[in-house]
């Protein structure tokens, strides 16, 4: 029976793995203030290869950066009254600017000083880039505007799971402006599939893409999109989202620009936006009882050579051997880009620092003692494929230059292994289902992990459409998403309205 890294596996209690990942990995840790987290650097290293990888393909589709303030005056939310009730809820307001003593030891708000207008810490930008856009645009020759910006936003959380949902956290948030619908459309869609594909290629997780029902939209839009992606427990992660805003927000910001015929007209808005949610994701899907499995694309050291040193004079020679070792791997590359090779010279048993290498998922591991550099080998562990079949750990000798030479492709391997390991996980667990008996019986008290159940769907409005959402809620299920490119509801019937069905959607829980 195999002893794993973590003291809980998936299996006995999934939520308490989820926390073990994050803990024994060294991913992040609380930080006093509820609902909010310090990332450590090894987590803090996979946000920045995500940052740095979806950077360039938000760029490389016309959009520039920018930044925008932290602080939002609270009239620029009046203007947009969806907008505001839709997160009423989760804003952190600013109301003073200094404090002062009580008189017993302790501080509060200055009476003096406070703000002739409350300031909301920014749960989503699109009220103030909205001001700002009103000045940017005033004739068709200023469209379209394409921006991006990096930052943290605050929404004030009441049930918080690191990385999954936190008061603070950071993101993107893409905002656009252009002439017609068509063209935010089109936008829309656009950064919806540099969602999808960045997911997939770089995240090693298969995702759905597809539009959320009215219910599910974002407060303000006309249309939401979304990346849909199963964990190991069945439960969907929203893990992106793409919005069409239509005029909704031009109107409330006045956003008007003069045509080609000299006329006046509200221009079309569009927002979009990832989190460090993906990384929850990336821990939910790729984890297992031994920690993190990190893609290779966003691990921020791809192998990791750990010398296994006694405490003897043969130490200085394969510490020299280990140093030859990581600058070949340095020189060749894998996946696009330079080979990621770290040394851990850290003082502490080889073993503890493998077993701390293989709960943080560094894909990569390689072992050097005093035996291989008398031969000229190294061990390598491949982090996707940890054990043989008689449970003991898998470990390849090989010789260095063979391993310098196949590093690249083995990264390749682990890269293209996980993500059809989440291909087949997604694809197998959702079920057609034909009747509400059968989601009753799909995700009954007795189910466990049931994945999505994929239902003909009418697309009811209004109280219907209320009528379903409440039902749905008493078995805690959501629809998440209108899967793109679908075919088979023709002829098929809506199993809540019993209507012709339009379109297929999937049902789960979530995250």
């Amino acid at each position: 029976m195999i002893k794993h890294a973590l003291p809980v596996t998936r299996e006995a209690d999934f939520s308490a793995w989820y926390q073990a990942v994050i803990a024994e990995g060294d991913l992040a840790e609380e930080s006093g203030v509820r609902g909010c987290m310090v990332i450590r650097p090894w987590g803090y290293g996979i946000w920045e290869r995500i940052q740095r990888l979806l950077d360039d393909r938000i760029k490389a589709t016309g959009h520039e950066n920018c930044y925008f303030p932290l602080f939002i005056p609270l009239s620029y939310f009046e203007k947009e009254a969806e907008h505001v009730e839709g997160f009423a809820k989760e804003m952190a307001v600013v109301t003073h600017h200094r404090l002062v003593s009580d008189r017993k030891g302790g501080l509060v708000p200055d009476p003096e000083a406070k703000l002739e207008e409350p300031l909301v810490v920014r749960p989503t930008s699109e009220t103030v880039i909205g001001s700002a856009f009103s000045r940017w645009v005033q004739s068709w020759r200023d469209l379209p505007v394409l921006i991006n910006q990096w930052a943290n936003v605050v929404r004030w959380e009441m049930r918080t799971r690191m990385f999954l949902r936190t008061s603070e956290f950071l993101w993107q948030e893409g905002h656009t402006a252009h002439a017609t619908a068509q063209e935010a459309r089109e936008e829309t869609r656009k950064m919806l599939e540099v969602y999808r594909s960045f997911a997939e290629d770089c995240l090693a997780l298969h995702v759905v893409a597809g539009e959320k029902p009215e219910n599910e939209r974002f407060p303000g839009a006309v249309e939401t999109w979304s990346i849909e992606a199963m964990m190991a427990d069945g439960k969907a992660l929203q893990a992106g989202t793409s919005h069409f805003l239509g005029t909704n927000f031009a109107s409330a910001q006045n956003i008007r620009f003069q045509n080609a015929e000299g006329q006046l007209e509200l221009a079309n808005t569009t927002s979009w936006g990832v989190s460090t949610r993906m990384i929850g994701g990336v821990i939910m899907v790729h984890g297992d009882d031994d920690g993190l499995r990190c893609p290779p694309k966003i691990a921020p050291w791809q192998v990791v050579i750990v010398p296994m040193l006694r405490d003897k004079p043969e130490d200085e020679a394969i510490v020299s051997y280990c140093r030859q070792l990581q600058a070949d791997l340095a020189s060749g590359s894998a996946l696009g880009e330079p080979i990621r090779a770290l040394l851990d010279l850290k003082p502490a048993k080889s073993t503890a620092k493998r077993w701390g290498w293989v709960k943080k998922g560094a894909p990569i591991i390689v072992e050097v003692g005093g035996r291989d550099v008398e031969g000229g080998n190294v061990s390598v562990v491949r982090r996707d494929s940890l054990y043989r079949d008689d449970g003991k750990l898998h470990a390849a000798i090989l010789p260095r230059a063979d391993f310098v030479g196949q590093a690249g492709s083995l990264l390749e391997s682990i890269q293209h292994a996980l993500y059809e390991q989440s291909t087949l996980a997604l694809r197998s667990r959702i079920a057609p289902v034909e009747d509400w008996a059968a989601i009753q019986a799909m995700f009954g008290e007795d189910a466990r992990n049931p994945g999505w159940a994929d239902v003909a769907w009418s697309k009811p409005t209004g109280a219907e459409l209320d009528s379903v959402v409440e039902r749905l809620k008493a078995l805690k299920l959501t629809i998440r998403n209108a899967p793109e490119g679908q075919t088979g509801h023709a002829g098929a019937a809506c199993i809540f309205t019993g209507a012709p069905a339009v379109e297929r959607v999937l049902i789960g829980r979530s995250y």
